[in-house]
């Protein structure tokens, strides 16, 4: 079971600017390209801030001191690496209160940015992808379960586990592995056990 990374769901840098960036520019950028914030680098490609339409907004409104992207970037700048998981990176998201995140190599160097909209490809996933991966990759190769007693229905990325497991104490694992794969929304337990019965029949 594979959970897609940040570098496979972030868009790689097409565009950043440097402080000195003029506002006109920034705005300039930002509808050529159709997105609603813009890094900002130094010399060495580094992430130092992020320039957002908010940004612009409040400089246009403001009317005073140096309308540049040094002037105007909210910083410091929090930043993602590419390895991480969109788990990860939606709860630093989260955490710091930001739509995107600047992705950075190990040299520190810009690579791409993360935005919220790209996150949500996750859950654009086709239900039968998803329970295939749960089929083959959490009953079969984890659980090592036989996928005939199991029934896994995903209807919208809300999964509904129904059929036989062999111990009770399974079930949690189950569910939380299926919570784990990508475009899964929500899981439902319907499982029965093989073990239930086995405190009723002893004398």
């Amino acid at each position: 079971m594979r959970n897609r990374s940040v570098a496979d769901l972030m868009t790689p840098t097409a565009v950043a600017v440097q402080p000195g960036t003029s506002f006109k520019e920034i705005a300039r950028l930002l509808d050529e390209y159709g997105i609603t914030a813009v890094p900002v680098v130094d010399e060495a490609n580094r992430p130092i801030g992020v320039v957002s339409e908010a940004d612009l907004l409040r400089r246009h409104t403001a009317k005073d001191g140096p309308s540049t992207a040094g002037a105007m970037m909210s910083s410091p700048v929090v930043v993602a690496r590419p390895s991480w998981t969109a788990v990860e990176a939606a709860r630093l998201m989260e955490r710091h209160r930001v739509k995107r995140l600047p992705v950075v190599d190990a040299d520190g160097q810009l690579i791409g940015v993360l935005s919220r909209s790209d996150l949500l490809q996750l859950f654009l996933r086709r239900d039968r992808a998803i329970q295939e991966e749960i089929l083959e990759d959490v009953v079969i190769r984890i659980l090592r379960h036989s996928p005939a007693a199991l029934h896994v229905d995903v209807d919208e990325g809300r999964v509904t586990l129904s059929g036989t497991l062999e111990r009770r104490n399974l079930a949690p694992v189950f569910v939380r592995l299926c919570e784990s794969v990508d475009g899964v929304v929500e899981v439902v337990d319907r499982l029965s056990f093989d073990d239930d019965g086995e405190a009723d029949g002893a004398d």
